[in-house]
């Protein structure tokens, strides 16, 4: 045992409280070769100190598709390992089931999930606060009652969504209530459009994060976009890269809109990914008063669009609205339930 083992143990214990598991239940952690066995360990050793039941399940790597699919894991098509994940009340995801349809079966069974990907220094940092909660929902439930929500920038992105059509994407860090996902770390809220519901201009700025590459954008990229799918991406080499990447895919629907959303995560830095490119990027996604803007799949929301091609571009310094009321003005929080507690005290 090592110092910082120990501190992931008593980390993990401390997130398995917040998803409420109790002696009387069961947890699985999904595992597929080696890759964070540590996290497996830590995750088993915390549910043992709770008095829950536990187990591993390691399961042979995925066959990927292109470079970055979502949807395929180690779970595609392994009925009996599906099977086996039912009889856990939460499953702690190490594999990525993100997008997949074996994730979304789990869930209607009533099991909880949490996927945990990110480094641990990450995950200490961006670690979730039960009041993170509270000001996901205030996002969540203004996004639930608006029909309109508005972006603009100083680059030139005026673009409109139509809501109403879908439910909520609400991520605040820990997987509490039957059939919940969520992911250690976040802290957001995001909305997916009606179909067809997006018509506009998005401009991502230089400095902008362009995942799943891991990038921050060098110069700007202009996407036009018509009822609800991007119809053009102008630039220079960061559009070429979108461009050909989105093309690979050889799929009408990569091109669609997929959700929007604002970060709400103070811990969280934009920085962060120049240091470890193997960052799944939460820091970016979950940024306080960012935009995420994102394209591809809205299955996880009850949409039809299955995509394995799926971008997410947080973009900083935006405004949004919501049916016209202002919810974040050049990159920060303007209601006062969403600001960090610290800042609604003050």
């Amino acid at each position: 045992m090592t110092i910082e083992f120990d501190e992931m143990v008593d980390l993990f214990k401390k997130e398995l409280e917040l998803c409420k598991l109790k002696p009387s239940e069961t947890m699985a952690v999904l595992t597929s070769g080696e890759i964070r066995a540590d996290y497996a360990k830590a995750f088993l050793t915390a549910a043992s100190q709770i008095g829950a039941n536990a187990f591993e399940l390691k399961l042979p790597p995925a066959k990927k598709g292109s470079a970055g699919s979502f949807g395929i894991t180690p779970l595609t098509d392994n009925r009996v390992a599906v099977e086996c994940l039912k009889k856990a009340d939460l499953v702690i995801d190490l594999v990525l089931l993100l997008f997949s349809k074996e994730q979304l079966e789990l869930q209607e069974a009533g099991v909880r999930i949490l996927l945990v990907v990110e480094p641990f220094d990450v995950i200490k940092r961006m670690f979730p606060k039960e009041s993170d909660k509270e000001r996901v929902l205030y996002a969540t439930n203004l996004l639930k009652n608006a029909k309109e929500l508005r972006v603009t920038n100083k680059a030139g992105t005026d673009v409109t969504y139509q809501l109403g059509q879908y439910p909520i994407l609400t991520e605040y860090g820990f997987a509490d209530e039957p059939g919940r996902w969520d992911h250690l770390p976040s802290c957001f809220s995001a909305a997916t459009s009606n179909d067809g519901g997006v018509d506009g201009i998005v401009v991502m700025d230089k400095g902008d994060i362009f995942f799943p590459f891991n990038r921050y954008l060098q110069d700007p990229i202009q996407l036009t976009i018509k009822d609800g799918y991007v119809t053009n991406i102008e630039g220079g080499f960061d559009a070429m890269l979108m461009r050909e990447y989105i093309e690979s895919f050889n799929d009408p629907q990569a091109y669609a809109i997929s959700h929007i959303g604002w970060g709400l995560n103070e811990r969280a830095q934009w920085h962060s990914m120049a240091f470890d490119d193997q960052v799944f990027g939460m820091d970016g996604r979950a940024f306080y008063g960012n935009v995420l803007f994102s394209l591809g799949p809205n299955s996880e929301l009850g949409g039809s669009n299955d995509t394995p091609c799926h971008l997410d571009l947080p973009m900083k310094n935006c405004t949004l609205y919501l049916d016209g009321k202002l919810i974040v003005k050049d990159g920060d929080i303007v209601i006062d339930e969403m600001k960090p507690v610290k800042q609604q005290l003050a």
